[in-house]
């Protein structure tokens, strides 16, 4: 114990010093936050659908066949009521409901104005409109087909209900999962860089030749970044307040919770990286070829649903993925720890699996 609090004391100094450092730690969340929640843009395709038919007629069946056959909606199930439906809402198997009332055919045969109801996750503000547009298209060319084929028929009225992020401020959608961002990109670098500046300056010689375990050695290298990490999550929350007036909907302990167990499995893949490369450069380089990709399959500018297979089976082995859903969830819908619980379960595989190969790559007699 007091060996690791040596290795502490020397690796915060060793942080600190370093100018550039501290002034990165402050000026890198507040761009972040600043800039890419206005920069970012969405196209959206796959939206997870429900129908709910209450009517179980011809037309209504032809709807939903026109919907479906679009491309930009994907029909997850029929469900017998809209009860039943708002479930599929609050786990995220849908993302928008069509219920569609009895009598559907018979009202727009006779010319009586049917109306279509819409209850939409609006989490993400973005894809909730473009939903509302897609589908509410998709319905007046339908609507304008039956007027056409029968002269007493009359347009469908679309009711639309938007929950989680009433709004739609895509802003309300997009911070959470910038600051997720930016606790990976601090994580991720400063740990990867860590061993290998070491070897640059030939200090892990002398580290090899102590008696120190190297699950010592290693869990003084990690820990200062775990508190840099919770210090910027919140750094990075607070600016979310401030700024855009976005405060969690749920509890904040599961946001720290989490995040706790994300800094350990990324930190453990940045010095992972680190006990690998010689140089400084090429610890850059992985860590980035990393980064790049995680970010783009996280979900965090386009939605997994809409991605192809291949890459929707390739999130699964994205940590960041799973924080980003964390953020949105509790930042939005309010989700509770339990409803957490499955993801927190598939981050502490990440960890486990990271931290070990963290600790097996290291090799006190290669400095």
């Amino acid at each position: 114990m007091k060996t690791l609090s040596f290795l502490l004391k020397k690796e915060f100094l060793q942080v600190f010093r370093n100018k550039l450092i501290g002034r990165l730690l402050v000026a890198l969340p507040l761009f972040q936050l600043t800039v890419i929640p206005w920069a970012a843009t969405f196209d959206q395709r796959n939206i997870p659908l429900s129908i709910v038919d209450n009517d179980n007629s011809s037309y209504s069946r032809k709807l939903a066949d026109k919907i479906t056959s679009s491309g930009f909606f994907k029909l997850m199930d029929y469900i017998p009521s809209h009860e039943k439906a708002l479930n599929t809402l609050e786990n995220g198997k849908s993302r928008l409901i069509l219920d569609i009332p009895a009598d559907f055919e018979k009202n727009l045969v006779n010319g009586n104005s049917p109306k279509l109801m819409l209850s939409i996750d609006a989490v993400n503000g973005q894809e909730a409109g473009l939903g509302l547009s897609y589908i509410s298209q998709i319905i007046n060319m339908f609507g304008a087909e039956i007027v056409s084929s029968n002269e007493h028929a009359v347009l469908v009225d679309v009711s639309p209900s938007y929950r989680f992020n009433p709004e739609m401020n895509y802003h309300n959608y997009m911070v959470p999962g910038i600051i997720v961002l930016l606790v990976s990109i601090i994580g991720g670098m400063l740990s990867a860089l860590n061993i290998v500046s070491e070897k640059e300056i030939g200090t892990i010689e002398q580290i090899n030749v102590t008696p120190v375990s190297k699950v010592t050695f290693i869990l003084g290298k990690l820990i200062p970044f775990w508190v840099i990490g919770i210090i910027l999550l919140s750094f990075g929350m607070l600016v979310a307040r401030i700024v855009y007036g976005i405060a969690p909907a749920g509890n904040i302990l599961s946001i720290y919770t989490f995040g706790f167990l994300y800094l350990l499995a990324f930190t453990g893949l940045g010095l992972m990286i680190s006990n690998f490369a010689q140089t400084q450069q090429q610890a850059m380089f992985v860590i980035l070829f990393f980064l790049i990709i995680f970010i783009l399959i996280s979900g965090l500018f386009t939605p997994v649903s809409s991605m192809p297979d291949w890459a929707q089976k390739l999130t699964l082995f994205n940590p960041i993925r799973y924080y980003v859903e964390v953020m949105r969830l509790v930042y939005l819908k309010g989700s509770s720890f339990t409803d957490i619980l499955p993801l927190i379960y598939k981050m502490l595989v990440f960890v486990t699996v990271l931290n070990t190969l963290a600790v097996w790559s290291y090799r006190k007699t290669n400095g």
